[in-house]
């Protein structure tokens, strides 16, 4: 598994550098190029050294110990111990959409978030099963992944956004001495963009469908998880979250990281979530116990 993910990452982290170069050669031709990877490498080196203080910053997402009305730094303890890992620092987000996270570069520097929403939604069986899901994501470095891919990601998200206002304002001629070409950049404008979304989506549902099954294991209580999947994500409650605007404004690119993406809508857009369906990783979850969705 370590090996398994060791590749992907290196993968992912040169195929999205690919990307990233395209776009800056876009903007600004060979200078473009240069710029693109000293940012890239900028942009690496910071998420892998600080991502975890960086997406928990995001959230305002506070530290809690043991004695937590929540019960869930007690639950962090038990699975770490079960699985051998060491502990991580838990915390919880003050927002009512029921939903949870793990992040770090690696086991010794992993945290676990959970929002007050989720915490007031289940049950203690159904969020050990959550709990679980989220320390498998450590267990296996997923984290790591997730976090390098959504820095990149949000990188070529701007700088796609910085060269379609060059457009807008006239900033490319097709005889620009830079090389910048208006069809090259109206390509990385469209394409970059989707072909972000597309590797975090490769990526995200494989380790999705990977942390469920581990969790059930670990937990050796596969119906729990699955409980937990269909009340988090039953559309009529996150319907009356965005109904009463208590929906939180996030990052597209930071959506995979969550362990249901209940941010992006009832429509077309669905077809492009970074996770799978919540009804087949419930039925796979059932399944393990010989129960039929």
């Amino acid at each position: 598994m370590k090996i398994e993910n060791s590749v992907k990452t290196v993968f992912l982290i040169v195929f999205m550098t690919g990307i990233f170069i395209v776009v800056g050669s876009a903007i600004g031709g060979r200078s473009g190029i240069i710029l693109a990877l000293g940012l890239s490498l900028a942009m690496n080196l910071i998420m892998y050294w600080f991502s975890d203080k960086i997406v928990l910053s995001m959230h305002r997402a506070q530290p809690i110990g043991p004695g937590h009305s929540s019960g869930v730094f007690e639950i962090v303890r038990d699975l770490a111990e079960r699985d051998g890992l060491p502990m991580p620092r838990v915390y919880i987000i003050p927002q009512v959409v029921p939903n949870a996270f793990a992040t770090g570069r690696d086991p010794a520097h992993s945290a676990i978030a959970v929002t007050e929403g989720i915490v007031r939604l289940l049950d203690p069986r159904d969020l050990r099963g959550v709990l679980a899901h989220e320390m498998s994501h450590i267990k296996n470095r997923d984290t790591l992944i997730s976090m390098l891919v959504a820095g990149v990601a949000s990188a070529i998200m701007h700088l796609a956004n910085i060269a379609r206002w060059a457009m807008i304002f006239g900033g490319v001629r097709s005889d620009d001495r830079n090389g910048r070409n208006p069809l090259v950049m109206l390509l990385a404008i469209i394409v970059a963009p989707i072909a972000a979304l597309l590797v975090q989506m490769w990526i995200s549902r494989t380790r999705e469908f990977e942390a469920d099954a581990s969790a059930a294991r670990l937990t050796v209580d596969p119906e729990a998880l699955a409980s937990a999947l269909e009340k988090i994500s039953n559309p009529a409650l996150i319907q009356r979250i965005a109904q009463a605007g208590a929906m939180p404004q996030t990052s597209p690119a930071f959506n995979h990281m969550y362990i249901v993406n209940n941010f992006s809508g009832q429509s077309f857009l669905k077809l492009f979530s970074t996770h799978p369906a919540a009804a087949e990783r419930i039925k796979r979850l059932r399944e393990m116990i010989g129960i039929r969705a």
